[in-house]
């Protein structure tokens, strides 16, 4: 099926980049907002610990600084500045617009601390569930429209300019059309065998933008997280939020030790990069098995604080916080992304903008400070709703695109597929090394050349970008380790 059908905007993806930037493009406009699945299948949905804010205009500074640091020596300083001043107002626009963050029993704002944060400023919603709580709040306030069980698989560029989308629409291939399009749609957790994130997040638009000439940077800086139950069935694993170490759990051994501190004088509220490090080297070196311990916590509060790490893991035979859980770090996000200026506009196109994890504004440098993530998505979503307002584009010609021909899956795609989460697991993880970052590119090399359908296709395009920046770095930096051989 073909529609010549126009939007004003076309926004890829509903988490909380996309919905914040529709939440600031009038309702007069028409928009459409396309979703890979169920809205709430998003990294937003299950995002545990909050959002990093700075405290008040004394903070910003501070706030600025632990961001530099632990982006370690790679962040864009104005691009972090501007996410730092403008938090303050994209918290107080939530709040306004009726959005209840945690509060103490006197009506304050409850701020709690994360790992190299120098002081407690991560606002949380519903103890645990501050993803949640704002995905389905930003859904409700979205004045446009939405369409779900949209698979989105090229983007029909002539020149400097993207007219529209292709996409798989009720099995049928469907052209849209908009004067502007905002990339929305996350980062690349489905690459990795251990992942935390929704089954929608696949890299797809990453492989579209890289064969249409869209340039993606930092591909080499992917972070994990430390503390994940990996042992469950499911392809996303269970996060165990960062806020428990900030509220006082442990990582120990099976004896109770805490090693942590033979890594870094920090211990649990180092940097997420060196915690996953030490995780990973004092399980290689000593065989024994790590956990996470919250029995230190009260059971009330904690019943309360992180509701849904509690039942989630009851689902699974775990009494918290009594019991010490298994833990492993996993892949969590990616750092780099799709290039762009600091109101999402990508270089060279007049009318495509991205935000969110999908973009690369320089905000997280070699490593992300812990909940910055969801504060980057409301400051840079505003940003490029506000610009492409204000600029106005319209274009009026629509060039002849060549029709569709392939297939977009092939019968083997599902065992190469896991065949790739397994390679770039052991090879592109944690710890890498040259020789293993090679084996992953022929790896990559030798799939492309099979019957292959076209979503994998694109999946490979954006671990090849991956491996090159990985290989291209020989030096480590931040999220981005690579061994001497």
């Amino acid at each position: 099926m073909k529609t010549d059908m126009k939007y004003d905007v076309i926004i890829l993806g509903a988490g909380i980049a996309g919905l914040y930037a529709a939440l600031h493009i009038p309702r007069g406009k028409k928009v459409l907002i396309l979703c890979k699945d169920i809205p709430w299948e998003c990294n937003t949905f299950y995002a545990q610990g909050g959002v990093a804010a700075a405290v008040d205009e004394e903070d910003v500074a501070l706030h600025v600084r632990d961001t530099l640091e632990a982006g370690a020596g790679l962040c864009d300083e104005e691009a972090v500045r501007v996410m730092v001043e403008e938090s303050i107002g994209v918290v107080g626009d939530l709040i306004a617009r009726g959005f209840a963050f945690d509060r103490d029993e006197k009506g304050n704002l409850l701020y709690t601390k994360e790992a190299a944060h120098s002081r407690p400023r991560i606002l949380h919603a519903g103890g645990d569930a501050t993803g949640r709580y704002l995905h389905q709040f930003l859904m409700q306030a979205n004045p446009h429209p939405l369409v779900y069980n949209v698979r989105v698989f090229d983007l029909l560029r002539s020149g400097d300019t993207v007219y529209g989308v292709r996409a798989l629409i009720n099995e049928e291939v469907t052209e849209l059309y908009a004067d502007n399009i905002i990339i929305a749609s996350g980062g690349v957790g489905s690459l990795y065998a251990y992942h935390t994130n929704s089954r929608t997040i696949s890299s797809d638009l990453h492989g579209i933008c890289l064969e249409r000439g869209i340039r993606l940077e930092r591909m080499e800086f992917m972070q994990f997280h430390p503390t994940v139950y990996v042992d469950n069935p499911w392809a996303r694993k269970q996060l165990l939020t960062e806020a428990l170490r900030g509220e006082g759990a442990e990582v120990v051994d099976e004896s109770g030790r805490r090693f942590l501190f033979d890594y870094d004088e920090r211990g649990e509220l180092a940097p997420r990069d060196i915690v996953s490090r030490a995780i990973f080297d004092y399980h290689k070196r000593t065989g024994s098995r790590v956990f996470l311990k919250m029995d230190m916590f009260d059971e009330e509060f904690f019943a309360h604080r992180f509701p849904n790490i509690k039942n989630a893991l009851a689902a699974v035979g775990f009494d918290l916080p009594r019991d010490w859980v298994p833990i492993s770090p996993a892949f969590h996000y990616a750092i780099g992304g799709i290039v762009c200026d600091l109101h999402g506009a990508v270089p060279g196109l007049e009318n495509l903008y991205v935000v969110g994890e999908a973009a690369s504004t320089g905000v997280h440098g070699a490593n992300r400070l812990a909940s910055n993530s969801l504060l980057e998505g409301l400051v840079f979503g505003k940003r490029a709703a506000l610009r492409l307002e204000e600029k106005g584009y319209r274009w009026s010609h629509k060039p002849p695109f060549a029709e569709f021909k392939g297939n977009l899956v092939e019968k083997d795609d599902t065992i190469l597929k896991q065949r790739l989460r397994r390679t770039m697991w052991q090879e592109v993880g944690i710890v890498r090394t040259r020789s293993g970052l090679e084996r992953a590119l022929d790896f990559v090399d030798d799939v492309q050349h099979l019957t292959i359908g076209r979503l994998l296709g694109l999946r490979l395009k954006t671990a090849r970008k991956i491996i090159e920046s990985a290989l291209a770095r020989r030096e480590s930096v931040g999220a981005h380790y690579i061994l001497d051989e």
